[in-house]
């Protein structure tokens, strides 16, 4: 979700904006794969990032069919990842109701589709319900195809998958992208391209092999990483730190010791923690202390950076002129383990507002910001999870690649 205008370098793929849609049946592929609990959306915030789309769409007259997936089922009916509370919440956003099919394909769909005009809105069910989903069935992309003139993709979050309702059904229609898709790529490549430097990146989580390739990448981009949450242990036991029970991936020390040997040769900065706060179990109600690196108790467990870390890494962001943050500090979905995360979310908030370039990507630490009502204190705050890591990769988003590209 963009907050902030950002100068950035021009978009090379057509959008909503260059289509025709008044009159046409257009469909509308969104990421509104939102965090659930016993059924109540808990961040909403990837269903307002679609808005702008969504409403330039009914403004201009367009029928407009919105799909996205939900979860995973794994290609089967599964009734707790029904989009109904996706539905009821757009409904309230929108302030109308919003109609939803009982499944994606089907003679219900196709009749329920026959009797939309021009500024109508109907949702599909869960995509995924499908297996011709994720498996970029040619037959599926196809017929949903059948129900539109056109397709409009705003699911960035989704773009890194090659799957039937976000690569396969370019095939059979004009595509176009949304202008929530059109944001994030801009804002990144940004990042990639033309960033205001220093350039320092904050990247956290609980594991080095999920982020060991944008891990890489940044450290020929950055000037330089702070790490904390889970990855940062294995840093710390590579280096000869015990880290009690804590989560470490002892497979990969020695590639935590040639990224720092890396960004030594490369004249970077990879910043660790310099103290911890530790609990004897992941509890809402366990007692915790701050120790230093060589004071974790044998049976306590890391669940986030210490004062000392976050005072050392507000330093060091200071002389930064961009950041970009993925991963949280710590277990921050327990308030006693969150101080470390929402230091660095308030820290780059104000940062904001002094000009710095902050950009937020992936779903933990998206998930902090809003959770302090910060979002809108952020240069952007970027809907797509791994889609935005593989983008920073340097990879193709098969999503972003198959729309349909502007003339030089």
């Amino acid at each position: 979700m963009t907050t902030k205008k950002l100068p950035a370098p021009p978009f090379a793929k057509l959008t909503v904006r260059d289509a025709d849609v008044a009159g046409k049946k257009v469909f509308l592929r969104a990421d509104l794969n939102v965090p659930l609990d016993d059924g109540r959306i808990t961040d909403d915030s990837r269903i307002r990032a679609t808005l702008p789309t969504l409403i330039y769409l009914l403004e201009h007259d367009a029928t407009v069919i919105l799909a996205s997936h939900l979860g995973r089922p794994k290609g089967k009916v599964n009734d707790s990842l029904r989009l109904k509370p996706v539905a009821d919440r757009l409904s309230a956003l929108l302030r109308r109701p919003v109609r939803m099919t009982g499944d994606a394909l089907g003679p219900g769909v196709q009749d329920a589709i026959a009797k939309l005009r021009p500024g109508d809105l109907l949702m599909l069910e869960n995509l995924r319900f499908h297996a011709g989903e994720e498996a970029n069935d040619p037959a599926f992309a196809k017929a949903l195809a059948g129900f539109a003139d056109l397709y409009v993709d705003d699911a960035f979050g989704s773009s890194h998958r090659a799957h039937a309702s976000t690569e396969g059904i370019t095939h059979f229609l004009p595509a176009y992208a949304g202008l929530l898709l059109e944001q994030e790529v801009v804002a990144l490549t940004r990042l990639l391209k033309q960033p205001p430097r220093p350039f320092h990146t904050i990247i956290g989580g609980a594991k080095i092999s999920g982020k060991l390739e944008v891990l890489n990448a940044l450290v020929r981009r950055s000037q330089a990483i702070l790490v904390g949450g889970g990855m940062a242990n294995t840093f710390l036991a590579a280096k000869g730190h015990a880290m009690g029970k804590s989560l470490v991936e002892p497979d990969l020390m020695p590639t935590a010791l040639e990224l720092l040997a890396e960004a030594r040769r490369k004249r970077m900065r990879i910043v660790l923690p310099v103290d911890l706060v530790v609990a004897p179990q992941i509890h809402h109600r366990a007692q915790t202390t701050v120790v230093g690196l060589d004071g974790v108790p044998k049976d306590w467990t890391v669940v986030d950076i210490g004062p000392k870390t976050v005072a050392l890494y507000t330093q060091v962001l200071r002389a930064a002129k961009t950041i970009f943050w993925n991963g949280p500090m710590g277990v921050f979905e327990i308030p006693a383990f969150a101080e470390g995360t929402n230091a660095i979310a308030r820290f780059m908030a104000e940062r904001t507002a002094k000009g710095v370039v902050t950009v937020v990507g992936g779903g933990d630490s998206v998930a902090a910001v809003e959770g302090l009502r910060l979002g809108t204190k952020m240069s952007h705050v970027s809907t797509g999870g791994g889609a935005s890591l593989e983008f920073l990769e340097g990879k193709t988003l098969p999503g972003v690649a198959a729309l349909l590209d502007r003339p030089r």
